[in-house]
């Protein structure tokens, strides 16, 4: 471990010490699409990164069933899988906004995998209304290509250490980038970076995993502090893109120049990104296998950290449903969401998490649903309130405060506050979605994952460690 931590400091080239295969870092960029009733797909660039692939070769195949896309890599000439994953699109969330009914718009995206040995067929699947993968777009591509780019490594950008447990290949690699932050607050990166990872590792089922993770940190200073807020017409020139108010939400914090974020993530071995914007304002994100978000300086900066995490991570779904949110769920029907943790409860034999429910659980399975909504709209109408006068940040606090304080005490004296069961609510809906408990680090802004989310946690973290 100690001429691992060495390596980094000297170079970028610290993944040739270990002994891993020496398989190169392959990323397809490419363009996505459309309105909100068509999609298209155009090849950008092919690249092959600076850093050695940091994945586990022997873990290949992603078999979790996540996301609402799915990329494969197949053999050009046998059409054997060699690669695949599953994953979701800022595009599929924009699809479903106002916008996407009157223009069409383009998103940059990327697809990762280690260089394999002969061309391949790139797949890009989708869901249907059955929740099967169909194939949307599929391109060939030949990574010996002399038009491939080839990144070089340089000093100029090096991994930060922030929780080292081992070898790229055997972990979980986490990659912290700072946005926002100036060349004199870089310590302030590293120091709120080690903070907000420091808390994931306190938080089940991470903090059982914690030495399948490996945690890493970068951050191109920027000439202000902080990243664009457009709704109090604030804006900054940011290294990621990172801004808030994304699809006119004023917490949503998101970055649309995908190629801007991977050329800095590059530098680092990744296989998940938390970006850090240095404001003091309540927001964040997160996409299934692109990037989270979290505002570093809020005072739930812990809680979006770790919420938004869960996004990005582990595909989890909001279990909320009384905050209005940008984009839609665009599913009248309710069918079967894939996400691990929320249901339809179409069929209440083959609900997700059975195993954990008992034989004398009534599906659905009751809560003070009115009570807690009643107080919800109180909440949300005082909330806007804040927003829309500027109020000072202090002031949101110490209404989340409140609601979480206060909705906690009416569960808490509840007799199915324990229960695992479906509690109607959930997935930005009242009525037909339902979680798994009644509360969770998902569902509010309380600081503990319900069983079944961690359990969709523990799926992926095996998926690439171990």
């Amino acid at each position: 471990m100690q001429s691992l931590l060495k390596a980094v400091g000297i170079g970028l080239l610290w993944i040739a010490n270990v002994s891993i295969a020496q398989v190169a870092t392959v990323r397809v960029d490419y363009l996505h699409s459309g309105n909100a009733k068509t999609e298209h797909f155009a090849l950008d660039r092919v690249l092959i990164e600076p850093l050695l692939w940091p994945g586990n070769l022997h873990k290949n195949i992603d078999q979790t069933n996540r996301g609402v896309n799915l990329f494969e890599v197949r053999d050009k000439a046998s059409g054997e899988l060699i690669y695949s994953r599953g994953f979701s699109t800022i595009f599929a969330e924009w699809q479903s906004t106002a916008e996407a009914s009157k223009i069409d718009r383009g998103f940059q995206e990327s697809l990762r995998f280690p260089k394999p040995t002969k061309p391949v067929n790139i797949r890009i699947l989708k869901r249907d209304a059955q929740n099967q993968f169909q194939l949307v777009w599929n391109v060939d591509i030949d990574t010996d290509a002399p038009d491939v780019i080839r990144k070089q490594a340089g000093a100029e950008l090096k991994p930060i250490p922030i929780h080292v447990s081992g070898a790229p290949t055997d972990k979980v690699d986490l990659l912290i980038i700072g946005d926002g932050y100036t060349q004199k607050q870089m310590g302030k990166f590293v120091a709120d970076a080690k903070r907000l990872s420091q808390f994931l590792f306190t938080v089940s089922p991470f903090k059982e995993r914690a030495k399948d993770f490996n945690v890493w940190g970068l951050a191109v200073p920027t000439k202000q502090a902080g990243v664009s807020r457009p709704s109090t017409g604030k804006f900054h020139a940011s290294t990621t893109g990172a801004s808030y108010d994304i699809f006119g939400s004023e917490r949503y914090v998101l970055t649309l120049d995908n190629r801007a974020l991977r050329e800095i993530a590059q530098h680092a071995p990744y296989e998940f990104i938390e970006i850090l914007v240095n404001n003091d304002t309540y927001g964040g994100g997160g996409i299934f296998g692109q990037f989270s978000t979290a505002a570093a300086g809020s005072d739930w900066a812990n809680y979006l950290f770790v919420h938004e995490f869960g996004h990005h991570f582990a595909g989890l779904a909001d279990e909320y449903y009384t905050s209005p949110v940008a984009y839609q769920t665009g599913n009248e029907i309710q069918t079967e969401p894939w996400e691990p943790n929320v249901t339809a409860l179409k069929d209440k034999t083959q609900l997700k998490w059975k195993q954990y429910v008992s034989a004398d659980t009534k599906l659905p399975t009751t809560w003070p649903k009115e009570i807690y909504e009643n107080a919800a709209r109180q909440f949300q109408k005082v909330r806007a309130e804040l927003r829309k006068n500027n109020r000072p940040e202090s002031e949101m606090s110490a209404l989340f405060k409140k609601d979480l304080h206060e909705s906690s005490q009416l569960f808490s004296k509840d007799p199915n506050y324990q229960t695992i069961g479906a509690f109607e609510g959930a997935n930005y809906e009242a009525k037909g979605y339902y979680r798994s408990q009644m509360q969770c680090l998902m569902f509010d802004r309380s600081e503990q994952f319900c069983r079944v989310c961690q359990d969709g946690i523990s799926t992926i973290i095996d998926l690439y460690s171990r």
